[in-house]
């Protein structure tokens, strides 16, 4: 794999940057301390211009190439948010705030762009502008709508955009990415069943919301499975029931919670209209009375086909034409990239992250046998789009 010494060399340094994010991790938009690292890092590196506050939290640096002449500027995205929650890792580094840690990888990406950051502005190979993007609240609170929406693009002239996460399970120097739809939209739901409680030796007399309940979550399946194309991708998961506390008792309310994960706008909208139906259905029959409420989550990730065909030819330069995956499956977890990709054309690719536990889980950790993979990456990127 083509990694430059130099690339090489500045990994060494990144990788205590790494584990420091790591042992403070910090939550949706309350990262002023990571940001706080990240713009001081970028001026250190002689970035042009390095701009906070962006989508409240986000950090932003602007690199010229040595000419600029070309005009062309291209947007680097990285995450920076953490998780809420306890780490078992045991490590060194490990998170020095209970209940926090950086369970997928955000300050592995954070570094990498870092890396990047400090080769571009000392070699300067290109001929126009890279961007670089540090994006608060990736984990539910939409950062990448709020930079958006606080005219990142307009204000720093991004023609093309980039992102890039890490894989467990893909090995390290490979790539995956696909066109089109890459992650799913998600969308969250709450059902209030609303019945009429009384003794559980006289069910007669009541209308039992945990019976109503039981419908709903094995009717729901429906959607999925008789409903949706089978070559069509689509989630429906009920992942909480709540009612009653005690034995004897049948209670008045239950409240179902779950996710809707689609991969086409049409099947979105067709799922939450079955759900809707379904739900009120069931609720009907049983003379109970049900609330829905349906939150819209992140959009479909879609790449777009020029800018994926130059993510993969550039992926390949840096780790070979078989270690990258060109069609990966679509995955169903969701993204905030998704809303860079709808204002801007751009791609997001995978890197492997090995044999690590998975995204989310309190024993993940970030591989840093990555950092000078996803650098080069993101140098050659630069490089290749804007050539000197």
């Amino acid at each position: 794999m083509p990694i430059n010494n130099r690339i090489a060399a500045l990994a060494e340094n990144i990788k205590p940057i790494r584990h420091d994010l790591h042992m403070h991790p910090e939550l949706l938009y309350d990262v002023e301390r990571t940001a706080g690292v990240v713009a001081q890092k970028l001026r250190d590196y002689g970035c042009d211009e390095v701009v906070t506050g962006i989508g409240r939290t986000g950090v932003v640096g602007v690199i010229k190439g040595r000419k600029g002449s070309s005009g062309k500027v291209i947007g680097l995205r990285a995450d920076m948010d953490a998780l809420p929650i306890l780490e078992a890792t045991g490590l060194p580094h490990a998170s020095q705030t209970p209940g926090k840690m950086h369970a997928c990888g955000h300050d592995g990406h954070t570094a990498m762009l870092l890396g990047a950051a400090s080769y571009l502005a000392e070699t300067r190979n290109f001929d126009g502008t890279a961007v670089v993007i540090f994006q608060p609240a990736e984990e539910g609170g939409a950062g990448g709508r709020a930079m958006v929406e606080d005219g990142l693009m307009e204000r720093f002239g991004i023609a093309e955009v980039y992102g890039m996460h890490n894989a467990p399970g893909l090995p390290i120097g490979a790539f995956a990415t696909r066109k089109g739809p890459i992650m799913a939209a998600t969308d969250s739901f709450d059902i209030l069943i609303e019945g009429r409680g009384g003794h559980a030796a006289k069910p007669h007399e009541t209308i039992d919301p945990i019976v109503v309940g039981s419908q709903m979550v094995s009717a729901l399946q429906s959607i999925v499975s008789r409903n949706v194309d089978p070559l069509d991708s689509c989630v429906v998961s009920v992942t909480a029931f709540n009612a009653g506390n005690t034995h004897n008792v049948i209670p008045q309310s239950a409240m179902l919670l779950g996710t809707i994960r689609t991969l086409k706008s049409e099947t979105r909208v067709f799922a939450q209209k079955r759900l809707r139906e379904i739900a009120e259905g069931i609720a009907n029959a049983h003379q109970a009375k049900v609330t829905i409420s349906l939150k819209d989550g992140y959009p479909v990730t879609a790449n777009h086909d020029q800018q994926t065909d130059f993510a993969v030819k550039v992926a390949r330069e840096v780790a070979g034409t078989d270690r990258v995956m060109p069609n990966m499956e679509p995955v169903m977890g969701a993204e905030d990239f998704s809303y860079m990709l709808l204002a801007r054309p751009g791609a997001f690719v995978f890197v492997g992250n090995g044999d690590s536990a998975g995204l989310h889980h309190p024993a993940y950790e970030f591989n840093d046998d990555a950092l000078p993979v996803g650098m080069s990456y993101w140098a050659k990127l630069v490089e290749t789009a804007m050539p000197a």
